[in-house]
């Protein structure tokens, strides 16, 4: 994998909550994979986004979480900017996404990516440039080159 692939909230989130194993196992593979080729891509949005999911009823998991997301910024996260937040908009209205999908796609495509990872959109969902995948249906492998 060489192009950058950019990972919506949910990712992470299951990536640390073992109350299902299996989405667990697929977004740790997917993670392994984007940090060994370097390819991962996230937004300031995502980051927040995994830090209030994961802390919102349990104020013990703050400190490994902001753990986790100093390791994510390695990822050189994008700032939604004046510019990302137009683009949102064209996208909300465009592909009637929710506000919140069309920042995360808006990112995507400013990231330069090709590939968004997320179960929160239809897969296979073609949105300006960005492909949507559920990682939890589709392995890093799988992905056409």
């Amino acid at each position: 994998m060489t192009e950058p692939v950019f990972v919506d909230t949910n990712v992470l989130v299951y990536w640390l909550d073992a109350r299902d194993t299996a989405k667990q196992q697929r977004a740790s593979q997917w993670l392994a994979e984007l940090w060994s080729t370097a390819t991962g891509r996230i937004s300031f949005q995502v980051l927040q986004e995994f830090y209030v999911a994961c802390t919102h009823r349990r104020d013990d998991l703050r400190d490994p979480i902001r753990s986790e997301i100093k390791n994510l910024l390695a990822w050189r996260p994008l700032l939604i900017d004046g510019s990302i937040l137009e683009q949102a908009w064209k996208l909300q209205d465009r592909f009637r996404l929710s506000f919140w999908d069309s920042l995360i796609v808006a990112a995507a495509k400013a990231a330069g990516c090709r590939w968004l990872l997320t179960e929160d959109l239809q897969a296979g969902q073609k949105l300006d440039g960005v492909t949507v995948v559920n990682p939890f249906l589709t392995s890093p492998g799988q992905l056409p080159s």
